[in-house]
């Protein structure tokens, strides 16, 4: 394959000042890692250790496998809520025994442990990664059940529909952990403290539940609930103690004494799962980028409407800056080529400019290739949508575009979305946006999704009032116009930030664009632990 040259010139005054304003970003995005993995502050961990405990993330650091790497999901979920940033939860991809497996935790010093809306969105994403890529799914368990205190930021009528929604989800917690059994991927739950209500039922759907003695207590209601519901003073070890479930119940497979000892149970448990990838191995001699990964920093302006050469992020993320681009000089507004990234094969498709119907065309083909040649996708995020207007529409844009939307969505080789500026619209759509079940979805601090952009937003909504007082023959209110439209361009300016996405759980977190090869070598070895096989059939495509 050719080796792509780079052009991008790192002393120039705008590389510069991406840089510094890039730079900027990541300290704000580690400093929110960095109150996150706090948990719920020094005070109460010190809580944790007078019991003999260890914080989650030390839990989670003692069961993988030396000095291997741990893909954390979601790390920023719940910011500018009233829940902890992190949500109380810690989720994510490493590897125990050799075994790539999803990892969940319950951080027991933020509010016991307890699911709230963010986490358990997070909890739901960890058993979809764990379904879609047939991963062993190992949960850490401290729970209270769920956190009725709710999201004081939110207006009365807005928590009622969240509860709804959060009751619907908990129940589906249940259905999920039970459907990965029937499908032979392993669920193991290790019990580190109390497991209430809902909490009860995840050691409890697990293939392998390992108890800690004197610490593990799992029951559907406390001793409180207990008495209310039927008069009965229950103490807690003989209603749900770890020696009552190890030697009555029937509900502990494994009883450990301490929590080193369950975390080695866990370990020997993983390791004769007798688990085997599916996928083929990569090839071992990759090479790395020939380019200095230091040049993405100052390549993504903060004013989106810059634009960047996508090879530019090609160049410094494959093996060897080495890229077979298809079609270079037909619809160049988007790069498609074949790489590989970690002695894995993938097919690349990057945005330069909006999708127009040729640009459309090629991308349809190009994942139709793929998908014979069993080779996963890699789409990398930078678009406005596809393009408008009257000779577009005439040119056939909605048909063509169609077609790349039907490829996109019938596709069955994994894809793996990573957003490094705009994605807006259906150009999110066409480059496998969440909504159409990309394996993994990373963004950088530069990502902005949303319907469309802010401006645009606010000018259609000025456009459609305009056109709504003229036909009712009333005078159209300029300032109070004005007013509205700044007010929507700054909500959807602070909604479409990669920062709040991210914190709402709609990707699976924000990198420094740095560590963008090593993330996507994570992503793509969790996937080959299922198998890769393209599709040999679209649906029909007008012609």
């Amino acid at each position: 394959m050719p080796v792509l040259d780079t052009h991008l010139d790192t002393r120039s005054e705008v590389f510069l000042k991406n840089r510094t304003d890039m730079l900027e970003m990541i300290e704000e995005m580690n400093q929110l890692g960095a109150e996150a993995a706090r948990g719920g502050g020094d005070e109460a961990v010190a809580r944790l250790r007078a019991r003999g405990k260890l914080p989650i993330r030390e839990r989670i650091s003692h069961v993988l496998d030396r000095d291997s790497p741990f893909l954390e999901i979601s790390a920023l979920a719940a910011w500018r809520s009233s829940y902890t940033v992190g949500s109380g939860f810690v989720m994510g991809v490493g590897v125990i025994e050799n075994v790539e497996c999803v990892i969940l935790g319950h951080d027991p010093s933020v509010r016991a442990g307890a699911f709230n809306p963010f986490n358990a969105k997070k909890l739901m994403r960890g058993l979809e990664i764990a379904r879609v890529n047939r991963l062993p799914y190992v949960q850490f368990v401290e729970s209270a059940g769920g956190d009725l205190s709710g999201d004081r930021s939110e207006d009365p009528e807005a928590a009622i529909r969240r509860e709804v929604d959060h009751f619907a989800e908990s129940g589906r917690l249940f259905y999920e952990i039970s459907e990965l059994s029937k499908l032979r991927i392993p669920t193991i739950s290790v019990v580190f403290g109390s497991s209430t209500a809902g909490g009860a039922y995840q050691p409890g759907m697990s293939d392998y539940t390992i108890l800690i003695q004197n610490q593990s207590q799992v029951f559907l209601g406390g001793p409180p609930l207990v008495k209310m519901a039927t008069g009965e003073d229950a103490d807690v070890e003989s209603l749900g103690g770890a020696d009552m479930h190890a030697t009555a119940s029937g509900l502990g497979d494994y009883l450990a004494r301490d929590e080193m000892d369950a975390i080695r149970m866990c370990r020997e448990v993983v390791g004769h799962l007798n688990w085997r990838k599916r996928g083929p191995e990569p090839a071992a001699d990759f090479a790395p980028p020939i380019h200095d990964p230091e040049g993405l920093l100052g390549l993504v302006s903060r004013d989106l409407r810059q634009p960047f050469d996508v090879r530019e992020v090609i160049a410094r993320i494959v093996d060897g800056s080495r890229f077979e681009e298809f079609k270079p000089l037909y619809g160049p507004t988007l790069v498609c080529g074949w790489a590989t990234l970690h002695g894995y094969p993938v097919g690349v498709l990057g945005n330069n400019g909006a999708l127009f119907s040729e640009s459309a065309e090629k991308a349809a083909q190009f994942i139709q290739l793929c998908n014979q040649i069993d080779t996963p996708l890699l789409f990398l995020h930078n678009i406005t949508g596809f393009i408008v207007g009257t000779d577009f529409e005439q040119g056939g844009i909605t048909k063509n575009g169609s077609k790349m939307i039907n490829a996109v969505s019938n596709s069955t080789v994994p894809h793996i979305s990573i957003i490094l500026g705009a994605s807006y619209g259906a150009g999110n759509y066409g480059m496998s946006g969440r909504a159409f079940g990309p394996r993994f979805t990373f963004i950088w601090p530069t990502a902005k999704i949303a319907v469309m952009g802010p401006k645009q937003m606010a000018g259609v909504m000025s456009i459609v009032g305009r056109a709504s007082a003229e036909r009712r023959g009333q005078a159209f209110d300029e300032a109070a116009d004005a007013k509205r439209a700044a007010h929507v361009e700054h909500w959807a300016e602070e909604r479409s930030k990669g920062l709040y996405a991210t914190s709402r759980v709609s990707d699976d977190g924000m990198i420094d664009p740095r560590d963008t090869r090593t993330v996507i070598a994570m992503a793509l070895s969790a996937c080959f632990s299922n198998d890769v096989k393209g599709a040999k059939e679209f649906g029909t495509w007008r012609m």
